[in-house]
Formats: structure tokens, sequence, C-alpha cells
């Protein structure tokens, strides 16, 4: 997955490129310079470009971290959600007396879902720090 993006800031051997959140945004522009809108997302990627501020450049990701990333942020917690409330309804009223065993679903489902929320920022910090995981800075596009 290619991107194209400008570059914010510099950090070490990463930099944090700014990357519109549009289609295409360099696909139909009329201008001399570049200008990303506002409304973009920021990623970190390794600068093996050595690429400066304010460049524009070609952001490589590889589907299989974009995916991966995908489903921890967005499908296990979900699915934490859910089956912390099954969980919840069946083993909760075992231990805690109350006569509706709807409010029991609903507190395992929520700490479940915290718990799941807790586990998907270790497991991005330690799929962030392999190198081979993380988007790079393939090439500039604009000086």
């Amino acid at each position: 997955m290619q991107e194209i993006g400008i570059i914010t800031s510099i950090e070490g051997s990463t930099a944090k490129v700014m990357i519109s959140r549009e289609e295409s945004p360099c696909e139909n522009c009329t201008q001399d310079t570049c200008t990303i809108p506002e409304k973009g997302i920021e990623t970190e990627a390794l600068n093996v470009a050595g690429a400066k501020v304010g460049q524009k450049v070609k952001v490589i990701m590889t589907s299989y971290t974009y995916y991966k990333s995908a489903v921890l942020i967005y499908v296990l917690p979900i699915v934490a959600l859910i089956g912390g409330a099954i969980l919840g309804k069946i083993y909760l009223p075992s231990y805690i007396t109350v006569k509706d065993t709807d409010s029991l679903a609903a507190l395992g489902g929520f700490f479940a879902f915290i718990v799941s929320l807790l586990v998907v920022k270790v497991l991005l910090n330690k799929i962030n720090k392999k190198t081979g995981h993380q988007s790079v800075i393939e090439s500039i596009v604009e000086v």
C-alpha cells in the first residue's frame, strides 16, 4: 500500500508523515507546492530516504501490517465486549446475587472491553517496535 504525504517532524531514524484522507490528493493538483489538507492521518515511518521536514514523500505500508492493526484496533474489542457479556451473564450470577442478570452481562462486557483496549495498546507497541512491520519512506517525491 503506497501513500503520499508530507513530513511534519523527524525523530532520529523515524519521521512523522501527514497523509491525506482523500483518495489521491496529488492526482488533480495544479499548485506548484504540495499542500496536504489538514484533515489527514499522521503516521510514523522509517526515514530510509533521508527526507527532511516539509518534503513530499512516498510511504510504503505492508498490507499485512495494515490489516493486522485494523483487526487489533476494531475487531478484538468488539469480540471482547460480546464475549464478556456472554460470560458475564453465564458465570457472574453464581458470584453476585442480582435479580436482573442483564446488568451482570453489561458489567462483564464492559470489563472485557476495557481489558481488550489495554491488550491492543500493548500489542500495537510491540508491533511498532519491529522494523519489519513499520511503514517506510521509500522516496522523496518533491523537494
